[in-house]
């Protein structure tokens, strides 16, 4: 009589590859040990460092009071953490930069409140400097970016000596041209080293989700802000410049300041408003919400998650909110302009099952506010056709070039000689194009020397997110080599030279040329944002193999 032997039962693969990546009781208790030692690390170091920052601040707050104690506590903290981790102040550092003039004013607008930023900014390069050197990993990424780069820096050099540095010696005694020149280099290419700041940040899939979802909050909690700041001050919480006289009806101050940001124009009797959201000036707000919608625009389309794609969402209506209600004009036309370039540009017009419900969400969001406010929207579009008919921006550009070609200097009238940064130090020129700046700062040989830099950063950035294969990933580069290809070669204003573009413009560069390496990783690991993948046959398959099963043990 033969006796039929139970099925041995095969192992699921999905279950076995589960199992192997839990960790054993060796792995847990070795992480419980690490956890410990960096508890006992950051505590005897925060402790050091506020005793040292209490030492440094108390003989400071005898002398100019308790702001100054606290800020200098604050400074001291801030620098001593951001040295001690680098990586965590560079993500300070972005979470810090959209709420930078908010805090300035909110605290005391001091020049050294301004510079901040770069108490995180600078610790955070130094510690990618020291990773590089103590893992032996190349600090120039983009090597082709140097040749160009070199040329730049050598005109800046020329111009630094012998028209800066004459200046000094000749100039006026109130002025110093040398100072300003060095602030004209910062302010020019001071912030290029977040390239590798973000290419050294950026490690695996994880890393770019997080920092692409942290922008698109930011960006909702600013919009947020600056929406409440509208509604102060058309309820009259806010005066604004309802009540100023001639000429400072047109003009935005910090006088006329309302809950967040700085210098605002709210004189709606007079059809004019120009509000600053979170940011120093009206027109670093309007550049914020430009450089938004390219930044956003990835989140509402290519997030796995999708209530992260629904933030998205929520982030693009309140970019075109705050585009309509704060007045700016170059806003108006541009986050409109960038949506629609980018839909095409990234092929989500055709994916229909995507577009179709965000377009129709944005519509009704969209919709819903331009009903509720047709006069405001109306007023808006007035005085965006009135602009551009009194001053069309290629007329205005043309005549900028024409001035600052005029005087034919090879090496400028010196750095910093047209950077509203560096009119503390000497007499500054207002060139409100940045092309024509360079031209009047540093020369047209210069300034080709620039151009030739950020044209081949375009071109290493293009190379680097066509080379990715994951489609997603691909998504989240093109929308940000747009964003680099418009500011490189945009003229309009000088977005260049201060917040927030002046951050976004290299950070985000350094992140599309990280893309090929995090698209390997991500082959080689699985996303942990997806589920992992289903049985092949599916649940057909499993009451199949379970059938077979139960006529074996029958038999």
């Amino acid at each position: 009589m033969l006796v039929s032997r139970p099925p041995v039962e095969q192992p699921n693969p999905a279950q076995t590859s589960s199992q192997a990546n839990q960790p054993s009781l060796k792995d847990k208790l070795a992480q419980k040990r690490k956890a410990a030692r960096f508890r006992k690390e950051i505590t005897n170091f925060s402790t050091y460092s506020l005793f040292f920052a209490i030492l440094v601040g108390a003989p400071l707050g005898l002398i100019g009071g308790i702001k100054v104690a606290g800020g200098a506590v604050v400074a001291i903290l801030c620098l001593a953490f951001s040295f001690k981790y680098p990586r965590q102040a560079l993500w300070g550092f972005l979470i810090y930069v959209p709420f930078g003039g908010t805090i300035t004013y909110a605290i005391g607008n001091s020049p050294l409140l301004q510079l901040a930023k770069d108490g995180l900014y600078l610790p955070a390069l130094f510690g990618v400097v020291q990773y590089c050197k103590r893992e032996r990993l190349p600090i120039f990424i983009p090597k082709g970016l140097m040749p160009t780069l070199g040329i730049l820096v050598s005109f800046c050099v020329l111009t630094l000596l012998f028209v800066n540095g004459y200046q000094e010696i000749f100039g006026k005694p109130n002025e110093k041209p040398f100072a300003m020149g060095i602030l004209g280099i910062k302010v020019l290419i001071g912030y290029l080293p977040l390239i590798v700041c973000a290419y050294y940040l950026l490690h695996k899939k994880k890393d770019l989700l997080l920092l692409m979802r942290l922008t698109t909050v930011l960006v909702i909690i600013c919009c947020a802000l600056g929406f409440v700041q509208y509604f102060m001050l058309l309820t009259g919480i806010c005066e604004g410049t309802r009540s100023a006289v001639g000429e400072d009806l047109f003009k935005a101050t910090l006088g006329a300041r309302c809950f967040v940001g700085g210098s605002l124009l709210y004189s709606p009797q007079q059809g004019v408003i120009r509000l600053p959201g979170t940011f120093v000036a009206p027109w670093q707000w309007g550049w914020f919400l430009i450089a938004s919608s390219f930044l956003v625009f990835p989140s509402a389309f290519n997030d796995p998650k999708p209530y992260w794609r629904i933030a998205g969402l929520v982030g693009l209506g309140g970019i075109f909110v705050m585009a309509v209600v704060s007045g700016q004009r170059i806003a108006l036309a541009l986050v409109p302009t960038s949506i629609a370039l980018l839909l095409v540009f990234t092929g989500q017009v055709t994916n229909l099952k995507r577009f179709l419900p965000i377009a129709v969400g944005l519509g009704v969001v969209l919709g819903g506010a331009a009903m509720q406010n047709p006069a405001t929207v109306q007023e808006r579009i007035n005085s965006f056709v009135s602009r551009w008919n009194a001053s069309p921006p290629y007329a205005f550009i043309l005549d900028q070039l024409n001035w600052a070609l005029k005087d034919r200097a090879l090496l400028g009238h010196g750095l910093g000689r047209a950077t509203n940064a560096a009119r503390a130090l000497g007499n500054t020129e207002l060139v409100e194009t940045y092309y024509p700046k360079l031209i009047y700062e540093i020369g047209p040989f210069g300034t080709l020397a620039f151009l030739a830099m950020v044209t081949v950063l375009t071109y290493l950035t293009f190379k680097a997110y066509r080379s990715v294969r994951d489609r997603n990933l691909r998504a989240y580069g093109s929308a940000l080599w747009l964003f680099v290809l418009f500011i490189s070669y945009n003229t309009y204003y000088y977005p260049l030279d201060v917040d927030p573009v002046a951050v976004y413009y290299w950070f985000y560069a350094g992140v599309i040329l990280k893309l090929p390496e995090i698209d390997r990783l991500a082959r080689l690991e699985p996303d942990p944002d997806e589920e992992p993948p289903p049985d092949k046959k599916g649940k057909k398959g499993k009451k199949r193999k379970q059938k077979k099963q139960k006529n074996k043990k029958k038999r």
